[in-house]
């Protein structure tokens, strides 16, 4: 179903929200500059820096939203915390490092401080990744006058979100780069096209939906569009501009000839990702746990060293499939590209 109005900004096309350092306010000012819209993505953030971005947003007058991570379901044994982390100790001595406490971490990445932070000083859109919020929770922000986005990987999780009150969704198919925002992180993620996905979760919701994942061109935007999507999003195609704040390692290793594939992996976060496959993909996601977010927490530093060394083989590198088109240059350039066919 395409809903012109769902995000307010002149083309449908938008930013996908990248935690952990690409997505920048730079960048999401030169994707709306372009005419698309972006998200601040809030994973990983304090309520307090959040709202610095949001107000930062605000500033540059166009509109955007908000992505924040529902809490993690589930939990890992902390006996097979330790077993990884004992398994994981020669990368950490490669670096001087040594792995944090193995006891599994709580934590709800600050969701009801970020909750009560977007209830009192609203912001035009909400959307959620990793879970359902509640049927409470969607309409208090309903109420406080955000349109409610659920990020969905099947039609069943898609009529869940639909039950909680959701405005619109964001259908994530397979060839996704980094993490699924699947509902199950325990389940196998297998192949669905982007495509199919969108097509099947507006029939069986009526709900508008943002297409995401495997977008590498104009293209498989009109495709997308083409099927009903409202919009499309896009993540991997903007990790190499001058406005991401990927590390110059994961930049590199999307051009880098040595890493041909990406695969669905835990080893990293303990939570199914797609990446670019290598060595520390090889040798560990046969044995990784699942586990978000002990498992994530547990690498985290890891991961941080092997950015700064400029080391791939010890680096979550992040992209869909599509990551051999993604360019350098202006945020804007790519988004121009995106919208050629439009």
């Amino acid at each position: 179903m395409s809903d012109p109005n769902l995000l307010g900004s002149e083309l449908p096309l938008v930013a996908a929200p990248m935690a952990g350092g690409p997505s920048t306010p730079e960048l999401a000012a030169a994707v709306c500059r372009a005419g698309a819209f972006a998200f601040i993505a809030a994973g990983y953030k304090t309520a307090e820096t959040l709202a610095a971005d949001v107000a930062r947003a605000r500033r540059n007058g166009s509109p955007f939203g908000v992505n924040l991570f529902v809490p993690a379901v589930g939990d890992i044994s902390e006996a097979d915390l330790r077993r990884y982390a004992r398994t994981l100790r020669p990368e950490a001595d490669r670096f001087g490092l040594e792995l944090p406490d193995s006891t599994p971490v709580a934590g709800d990445d600050g969701w009801h401080d970020k909750l009560d932070f977007l209830l009192s000083d609203p912001v035009p859109v909400v959307s959620v990744t990793f879970g359902l919020p509640t049927p409470q929770e969607v309409a208090a922000l309903r109420k406080a006058g955000s349109r409610v986005l659920v990020t969905v990987t099947t039609v069943e999780e898609a009529q869940s979100a639909a039950d909680v009150g959701a405005d619109a969704l964001v259908a994530q198919g397979s060839a996704a780069g980094g993490h699924s925002g699947t509902h199950e992180p325990s389940r196998d993620i297998t192949a669905m096209p982007t495509e199919l996905l969108t097509r099947d979760v507006i029939d069986a919701t009526g709900l508008p939906t943002v297409a995401a994942g495997g977008v590498d061109g104009p293209q498989a935007v009109t495709k997308l569009i083409a099927v009903g999507a409202c919009a499309v999003a896009v993540g991997t195609m903007l990790l190499r501009t001058d406005e991401s704040g990927a590390s110059l390692t994961h930049k590199n290793a999307l051009a880098d000839p040595q890493f041909t594939e990406t695969v669905v992996t835990r080893a990293f976060t303990g939570r199914p990702a797609r990446a670019l496959r290598n060595r520390f993909i090889d040798r560990y996601d046969a044995i990784a746990p699942t586990g978000y977010p002990a498992v994530n927490a547990l690498t985290r530093e890891l991961r941080r060293a092997a950015a700064a060394a400029g080391d791939p083989h010890r680096l979550h590198l992040w992209a869909g499939t599509g990551f051999r088109s993604a360019p350098t240059g202006s945020a804007r350039d790519v988004i121009e590209r995106l919208a050629e066919r439009l």
